[in-house]
């Protein structure tokens, strides 16, 4: 959906398909209709955003056939929806039993992550709308901590380099300016905004910059205010934020938290657990933090990678870090001008929480209340929706008789 910012901009929000599992065109069509069109009806938008996520064989099929992507903007126009930002993180199988540290696979020293970025940069240059000159993708960052040597960032500062050729190239031909989104992420080499600083800082902002997962800012325990303030002063563009909670724990020691965080221990997803300190110290996953060797220490809050929804808090004595979401939309946009301009809800999670949504409609219901609670947000930080005579209202009128 479209908002204005009080500066005059527009401003993007939709919700991430890795939600959905399809890795197919007519998988992902599908389950657009099963979701994408219930989370738009709830809504009473016009037009929804979705940030899709297309793994790698898709992509592929998709860049090498300008005819396919055309056809595949035309669906989305029909069910009023559109696409500016694209989910390049996962490469396949984000769905699969168990996931864990494969999510981080090929990572960034790898030509075959850059083959993927640059076919979605190719295909995200046709899907997006024709009033909209400028799409994001957000990826890992570089990769998973272990193992990573001097040689490994020279692959990897090789592979982003020639994808920077490869993305002024695409600018040139399409007119369409295509920019990366390095997303920090608990376990990965780069984990917070300092991180950010010392990896990102020389890259050319024209192309690539930050992705914000509030989720990842809050196990980190990063301040929101002080964590974009610190991208400021490196000149590290946030190209994207996602909308996104984490789980806290205020009293680690306490047998009922603990018993509800082992809850939130499942097969498929790592649930990195951090407590709070300077820096905050933590594991890879919440079995490791409540027993064994590698047991955190209970004096201090902790905070777990578990995209919860948004909206809704989970069950006591765990809460959300939902305060710290109220801080980062308010550093983004309480601004003269938004800090950035694509945002996406991107709760991944909803098929392992321990009680997760029913059925299609149970799920859609929850995506529409994540995106109702955000714009709720947004409007009271004083962006607005497009009114009569706007040209982001005339945009999402035809493009709403489009899908009708």
């Amino acid at each position: 959906m479209r908002l204005r910012h009080p500066g005059g901009e527009l401003v993007h929000l939709g919700y991430c398909t890795n939600v959905h599992p399809a890795e197919d065109l007519d998988g992902i069509l599908a389950q657009l209709d099963a979701y994408a069109l219930p989370v738009r009806e709830h809504l009473d938008e016009p037009v929804l955003g979705v940030g899709l996520w297309l793994a790698h064989q898709v992509a592929a099929a998709l860049a090498a056939d300008p005819g396919l992507t055309r056809a595949l903007r035309s669906e989305l126009a029909a069910r009023g929806l559109e696409v500016v930002t694209l989910n390049g993180f996962p490469y396949e199988g984000f769905h699969r039993p168990v996931v864990k540290h494969a999510v981080y696979r090929p990572d960034w020293t790898s030509p075959e992550r850059r083959r993927y970025t640059a076919n979605l940069a190719r295909v995200l240059a046709g899907l997006l709308p024709d009033d909209v000159a400028e799409g994001t993708i957000s990826t890992l960052p570089f990769g998973w901590r272990a193992d990573w040597r001097p040689r490994h960032l020279r692959r990897a500062a090789r592979q982003i380099r020639i994808l920077g050729d490869e993305l002024a190239e695409l600018r040139g031909r399409t007119g369409r300016s295509i920019r990366i989104a390095f997303e920090p992420e608990p376990g990965c080499l780069v984990e917070t905004t300092a991180d950010a600083v010392r990896h990102l800082s020389d890259l050319d902002p024209r192309h690539f910059g930050l992705c914000l997962d509030i989720c990842h800012l809050a196990v980190a325990f990063e301040t929101p205010q002080e964590a974009l303030d610190r991208l400021a002063r490196a000149g590290i563009p946030v190209l994207k934020a996602q909308i996104s909670c984490a789980l806290h724990a205020d009293d680690p020691a306490d047998g009922a938290t603990r018993a509800a965080l082992a809850a939130f221990a499942e097969p498929r997803f790592l649930h990195q657990t951090r407590r709070r300190g300077r820096p905050a110290t933590g594991t890879d996953d919440v079995p490791e933090a409540l027993t064994g060797p590698a047991a955190l220490p209970t004096g201090d809050p902790w905070r777990t990678h578990f995209h919860i929804p948004v909206h809704a808090d989970p069950a006591p004595p765990l809460t959300s870090t939902r305060p710290v979401l109220r801080s980062a939309l308010s550093a983004l946009l309480r601004t003269d001008h938004p800090v950035t301009r694509h945002l996406e809800t991107e709760t991944y999670t909803w098929s392992v929480l321990p009680e997760p949504p029913r059925d299609a409609a149970g799920l859609a219901a929850g995506i529409a209340a994540e995106l109702a609670w955000t714009r709720s947000e947004l409007l009271d930080l004083g962006l607005s929706r497009p009114g009569a005579g706007d040209p982001e209202r005339e945009h999402a009128t035809r493009s709403d008789r489009s899908a009708r």
